[in-house]
């Protein structure tokens, strides 16, 4: 066993860019897994200008999933709450 954060873990899959495209990584993948209902909007953006931030297509491709994921949630929820009022 280790002394390392658990964080160090999820950063070690992700070793393949610069180590400011493995935070960038991160980052996203941290606001993929802290979404909300309530904040799933502004987490989108932020995830955005952080995808932005990315050097090139592989680093972008490495994010897509959890980009990918941000937009599913947000499709559900919008589904969900255009069914509630809908009652």
């Amino acid at each position: 066993m280790t002394d390392k954060p658990l964080g160090f873990v999820a950063l070690k899959s992700i070793r393949q860019g610069s180590p400011d495209s493995q935070a960038t990584i991160a980052e996203i993948r941290e606001i993929y897994f802290k979404t909300t209902k309530r904040t799933i909007q502004h987490d989108i953006v932020h995830a955005i200008e952080l995808l932005k931030r990315l050097p090139n297509e592989d680093e972008r491709d490495k994010a897509a999933v959890y980009m990918e994921g941000l937009a599913q949630m947000r499709a559900e929820w919008a589904r969900a709450e255009k069914k509630k009022r809908r009652k």
